[in-house]
């Protein structure tokens, strides 16, 4: 059985960092619909399990010291949210695995950070291929 939920984890872990990392340094809320689209709550006002999938996603990656924020707003968003010293680093600093020796050097350097690659894998579509970058975000620097 495929573990879909872990693959949307991996969408949206590289939507909250990439999209953090576009609004770097400047704080911003980070809204769940617009990382997985507006769901409709159940009768009981419950959001939609996607929803707290995602919600859950940005509190997962702020435990886990990726990114800061000051407030939760009800379970929609979290509030003057921005990437974390670590992160912001480990986003922006070319991976050896990804340099392309073919390519100019400033081409292949912005090109081999995880930022680029994160979005590469979005592009492409691939969940193997952004699963495996996704992967490389959590993985201890060489």
């Amino acid at each position: 059985m495929a573990d879909l939920h872990i693959e949307d984890f991996y969408q949206d872990v590289a939507g909250i960092l990439l999209g953090l990392y576009n609004s770097f340094p400047r704080p911003t809320t980070l809204f769940v619909s617009d990382l997985v689209g507006e769901l409709e709550p159940d009768a009981f006002g419950v959001p939609a399990p996607r929803h707290l999938a995602c919600f859950s996603a940005m509190l997962w990656l702020a435990d886990e010291g990726f990114l800061r924020y000051t407030e939760a707003i009800r379970q929609e968003a979290i509030d003057q949210c921005c990437l974390t010293e670590r992160a912001f680093v480990r986003l922006a600093t070319p991976v050896k695995a990804f340099h392309d020796d073919a390519l100019p050097p400033s081409i292949a350097r912005q090109r081999a950070t995880l930022a680029q690659q994160l979005r590469d894998a979005r592009a492409s579509q691939s969940s193997t291929h952004l699963a495996n970058v996704v992967q490389h975000c959590f993985q201890s620097p060489a």
